[in-house]
């Protein structure tokens, strides 16, 4: 297996940057720094490392492993926190436990709603890459008022307080349960950091709560909050299609 894949395929990170990092002598096979482009390796027998710190290789005949979660408010999308709160890692169910699985992106940890568990870097990187623009959709609550200027200006392209220019993102008012209380939808297509709640409180919106239901061709559907799933075929014939990508090798599309 080439050296880049394994990584790839070890969730270290994608193929592209695995080059990078071989190239800058930061990787080793067996305790030897290896800087050949295209090196391969037995990654039933290979010890590789990168800066030192030892990788789990996937064997060669694993397919990639894909899963979707239901992020619950109060947890947090990293392995672990230096500060003890729940992780989403905390209740994978066991067939899962044994695969290195990360997180696609992130939701904060007030946050709930659809997040992708995966184990192919070349996938995450390209889900997260401004070239494929993913489109994702969230419902958010929030008090305050929302007004047709409110909308405007979200789909206009706002600049933060703290100077980002951000792209449009289409918004809309789906509910109003009280005078003081919205219910927009948004879609973006930007990752800035907490952006919208960033762009609510520019807006002198509170944000109640913040649900994120579908991820470019996936939608959250009625699986319940702190659940985990395997995606569809066509789910996953669906997401690595939309980033270029042939679904179990993670092999990039040919060229026509």
């Amino acid at each position: 297996m080439r050296i880049n894949k394994a990584l790839a395929a070890a969730g270290v990170c994608s193929r592209r940057r695995a080059d990078e990092l071989v190239a800058a002598g930061r990787v080793t096979v067996n305790g030897t720094v290896v800087v050949e482009q295209g090196y391969k390796i037995d990654p039933t027998s290979a010890l590789l490392a990168v800066d030192g710190v030892p990788v789990a290789l996937t064997p060669a005949d694993a397919a990639p492993l894909t899963l979707m979660h239901h992020k619950k408010a109060g947890v947090v999308t990293t392995a672990s926190d230096p500060d003890g709160r729940p992780t989403v890692f905390d209740d994978l169910p066991e067939q899962w436990r044994s695969r290195r699985l990360f997180s696609v992106g992130r939701l904060d940890y007030f946050s709930e709603g659809l997040l992708l568990l995966t184990t192919d870097g070349e996938l995450a990187f390209r889900l997260a890459h401004p070239r494929w623009h993913m489109p994702k959709w969230y419902q958010v609550a929030v008090r305050g008022r929302v007004t047709p200027q409110t909308l405007e200006t979200m789909a206009a392209g706002m600049r933060l307080a703290e100077g980002e220019q951000l792209a449009p993102v289409r918004a809309q008012l789906v509910g109003r349960p009280a005078d003081d209380r919205f219910v927009l939808e948004l879609e973006l297509k930007q990752g800035i950091n907490r952006q919208i709640r960033r762009m609510c409180r520019d807006l002198d919106l509170t944000v109640l709560t913040l649900v994120r239901f579908a991820l470019g061709p996936l939608s959250l559907g009625d699986l319940p909050q702190g659940r985990y799933r395997l995606l569809t075929p066509n789910e996953s014939s669906a997401l690595y299609g939309a980033v270029d990508l042939t679904p179990a090798t993670g092999a990039a599309k040919p060229t026509p």
